[in-house]
């Protein structure tokens, strides 16, 4: 397991940092951030992607089922000039009944891999969004080198090593106790093999909500990976970027979705 995982505050600063480099840009090609827009992150965390939002007079809502993290959320915003315009709810976005708003942006970082019915969630945003209103997803897909998220693994050999992950789920529970896991861990681990999602998987779901693409762009080296590890974003290219092998290559999507 890395440091990073361990270090809220670190984390939560490498989100702010590449949200505010890569996401807003990425976001404001399509459609222009102004100040009194009704922002929504679900799984926002600590509410780290919400903060250049927040900076930009945004009116800002996290939702988390975590309350230790949304807690630490509103400790470190509390101090905040527009501290007024930001709302850190743990809850399950399902059962929350209403917002006082619908929403301009909605943001899915590295969330929907987490999703057990990606179908649902999809209609459901379409609920919570205004006529006009966007929604940016990120994440990486199942087959690429991490997309177990096996760099949580506290051996770190397991951390380190790529694609096993796609191992049948009896031989890949085998590898994770055999290397001394713990139960927890292994646990969330096939719990991540059971919801994780292709691109092509996401696309079709898009559609099918009745959703269009505004953007998509695979990269070969995610931009989070600027702050994390110093590394240039690299976008997807050439014969890595054909359907169905990109999932094994891609460690990032970005895609903004509105709907049709």
């Amino acid at each position: 397991m890395q440091k990073r995982h361990t270090d809220p505050l670190r984390y939560l600063n490498e989100q702010i940092l590449s949200t505010q480099k890569h996401i807003v840009p990425f976001i404001e090609s399509s459609k222009p951030i102004t100040a009194g827009m009704q922002v929504l992150e679900i799984g926002c965390g600590e509410g780290g992607n919400l903060k250049p939002f927040l900076d930009l007079g945004c009116i800002c809502t996290g939702v988390d089922f975590s309350t230790p993290k949304i807690e630490k959320g509103k400790a470190y915003f509390s101090t905040h000039p527009n501290a007024a315009n930001i709302n850190l709810i743990s809850d399950d976005i399902y059962k929350i009944k209403e917002f006082q708003a619908k929403f301009d942006l909605i943001i899915v970082r590295d969330v929907i891999e987490h999703i057990h019915d990606q179908d649902k969630f999809l209609g459901l945003m379409k609920t919570l969004m205004t006529a006009n209103g966007v929604a940016f997803f990120a994440f990486p897909p199942w087959q690429n080198p991490f997309g177990g998220h096996q760099q949580i693994c506290e051996n770190k050999i397991l951390s380190a090593l790529p694609y096993y992950h796609l191992l049948p789920v009896p031989l890949y529970k085998a590898i994770l106790k055999l290397f001394g896991e713990k139960d927890g861990k292994i646990g969330s681990l096939l719990e991540i093999k059971e919801t994780g999602i292709s691109l092509e998987r996401f696309e079709k779901l898009v559609a099918k909500n009745g959703y269009k693409q505004l953007q998509r762009t695979l990269y070969f080296i995610n931009p989070n990976y600027e702050i994390k590890f110093g590394l240039k974003p690299r976008v997807l290219s050439g014969v890595f970027a054909i359907p169905y092998l990109r999932n094994f290559m891609t460690t990032c999507g970005y895609y903004l979705i509105t709907i049709q």
